[in-house]
């Protein structure tokens, strides 16, 4: 089935001319309107007005001009029926036989800041997914072309005078019924993003990457981002490296999760299997990535690094002299990546700009056939404070090494325990059934005194058990959120140690 007449009316003109010089040069006619047609006419393509088809102008401001019976006649025609065809002649309607839309750029639009809600709306096409839709519900007869990284393969089929086959129709069709999915999930996302939890949730994704495999090499994997997200794992930019991995993924961004509750500060986050496993804070970089490694050395090794603050020759060189997996940063030295590109197959992450918790409103769990979707932990006690429980208030520094170890027990997995002074933790226990257990682990995987450190729990002690065995350790200070049927016998086995406990009233459940 030759192609004879082509409608082209793309936001995104990249490569336009040149398909368009090809389909003429092959003989097509070309019917086109308003930005699409003047861009057409200054490279010197020979264009057809929608309007001369019509016999209809454009009317406001262009929202209405290819809504028409000579066009959607045009595409939605069934070549294959006598009815259409007679239906065509008397109505006169050319048949259009290739249609290569893409639409207004609404996601680029609400990316914008500041942007209001009026150009948010002007910027939803209507008359482009009408083609779209009609094309590719019609592909047996008509080629709907909605992606311009397709012309670099149709373009040489048209110039050697190939058809294209039924399959290859039918794979462009899906590709347009998944553009305009996408496309309507941006807006009802966009609308509907202050409805709470709304009946029906779009989640708008795009492949950015197929993976060599999943958690396990016999797994398939692929990385999809959702659409109108301005930061997150979709814009990171690898400057060094291996391609990314399922694992590595998924574990940069439970470090990089961690990393946001410092964004001000100078800290280092190690992540493995994706539970932290040292987080460390300093006047310096190096001091920061000193202070995380020494929490667990062990654990550290192949694991995800990020960093709050530029990575420099010190760190560097620290970095290439052990195996790590992935280091990711705002910001990097000229003579870091240097030192850096010596380790070929480290994976070296730029995060910029630097993600904001803000700017993750849910957050979604797979489940079979289905998702559940919540609000982001974004809960931090500056704005509530913690409330003194026992008999002893803690000291400055007592404050310090709980706020701090609260920041980070809520990225652990429960049962979550953290030991920690003001600037680094010193112990973790996660993922127990039990939380005694938990700080069991906590104690064991210490490396140094933890007289005088500070103990979180990500949820209330349900029993003394916990208080008792963080006291044999040296544990003078502990922050948990409280709620417990047994809160009075906490708080007397935290007296009876002279220790200081704050509530805080909320919980860090990560399962």
């Amino acid at each position: 089935m030759p192609i004879k007449r082509a409608l082209i009316s793309v936001s995104n003109k990249k490569g336009i001319d040149e398909l368009a010089k090809t389909l003429q040069k092959a003989g097509v006619e070309i019917l086109s309107t308003g930005g699409t047609a003047r861009f057409l006419e200054d490279a010197g393509v020979s264009i057809t007005k929608v309007s001369d088809v019509t016999g209809f102008p454009e009317i406001m401001d262009g929202r209405v001009k290819t809504l028409h019976p000579k066009i959607h006649g045009g595409i939605l025609a069934d070549r294959s029926k006598d009815a259409h065809i007679k239906a065509m002649e008397e109505h006169g309607i050319p048949p259009i036989d290739m249609v290569v839309v893409n639409l207004y750029p609404f996601e680029a639009t609400i990316a914008k800041k500041d942007v209001t809600l009026p150009e948010a709306v002007e910027q939803i096409d209507i008359g482009g997914p009408a083609m779209l839709r009609a094309a590719a519900k019609n592909f047996a007869h008509v080629l709907i072309v909605v992606d311009p990284d397709d012309y670099s393969w149709i373009i040489p089929k048209v110039e050697k005078g190939e058809d294209f086959s039924l399959e290859e129709r039918k794979a462009l069709a899906a590709k347009a019924f998944a553009h305009t999915a996408r496309y309507d999930g941006i807006i009802s996302s966009y609308l509907s993003r202050e409805d709470g939890f709304p009946v029906y949730l779009s989640v708008p994704l795009r492949r950015e990457l197929e993976l060599r495999y999943g958690e396990n090499p016999h797994q398939k994997a692929a990385f999809y981002a959702i659409s109108g997200h301005p930061v997150g794992m979709a814009n990171l930019k690898q400057l060094q490296g291996k391609q990314l991995s399922f694992n590595n993924i998924y574990d940069l961004n439970a470090a990089t999760l961690l990393a946001m509750e410092f964004t001000s500060e100078c800290v280092t986050v190690i992540v493995k299997h994706n539970t932290p496993c040292g987080v460390g804070k300093g006047e310096k970089l190096i001091e920061a990535y000193t202070k995380a490694w020494d929490c667990d050395p062990v654990s550290a090794y192949g694991g995800i690094i990020v960093c709050t603050a530029p990575v420099d020759r010190d760190v560097a060189e620290r970095i290439v002299s052990v195996f790590v997996e992935v280091l990711a940063a705002p910001a990097y030295t000229e003579e870091a990546l240097k030192i850096l590109s010596a380790k070929e197959n480290l994976r070296v992450i730029l995060l910029d700009p630097w993600p904001r918790i803000e700017d993750e409103e849910f957050e979604y769990k797979g489940v079979m056939g289905g998702l559940l979707v919540q609000e982001r932990d974004a809960g931090l006690v500056e704005h509530d404070p913690p409330k003194v429980v026992t008999e002893r208030e803690p000291t400055p520094d007592e404050w310090e090494a709980m706020l701090f170890g609260w920041k980070v027990v809520k990225h652990v997995r429960s049962n979550a325990i953290l030991f920690s002074l003001k600037d680094r933790t010193l112990g973790i226990g996660s993922g127990q059934t039990s939380r005694v257990d938990s700080v069991k682990i906590a104690g064991m995987k210490a490396r140094s005194s933890l007289q005088g450190a500070a103990m979180a729990s990500d949820a209330f002690f349900p029993f003394p058990d916990g208080i008792e065995e963080a006291a044999k350790l040296g544990i003078t200070a502990v922050i948990q959120p409280g709620g417990s049927i047994r809160d009075k016998e906490v708080i007397e086995a935290a007296n009876a140690h002279n220790m200081a406990m704050v509530f805080t009233g909320m919980r860090h459940f990560r399962h």
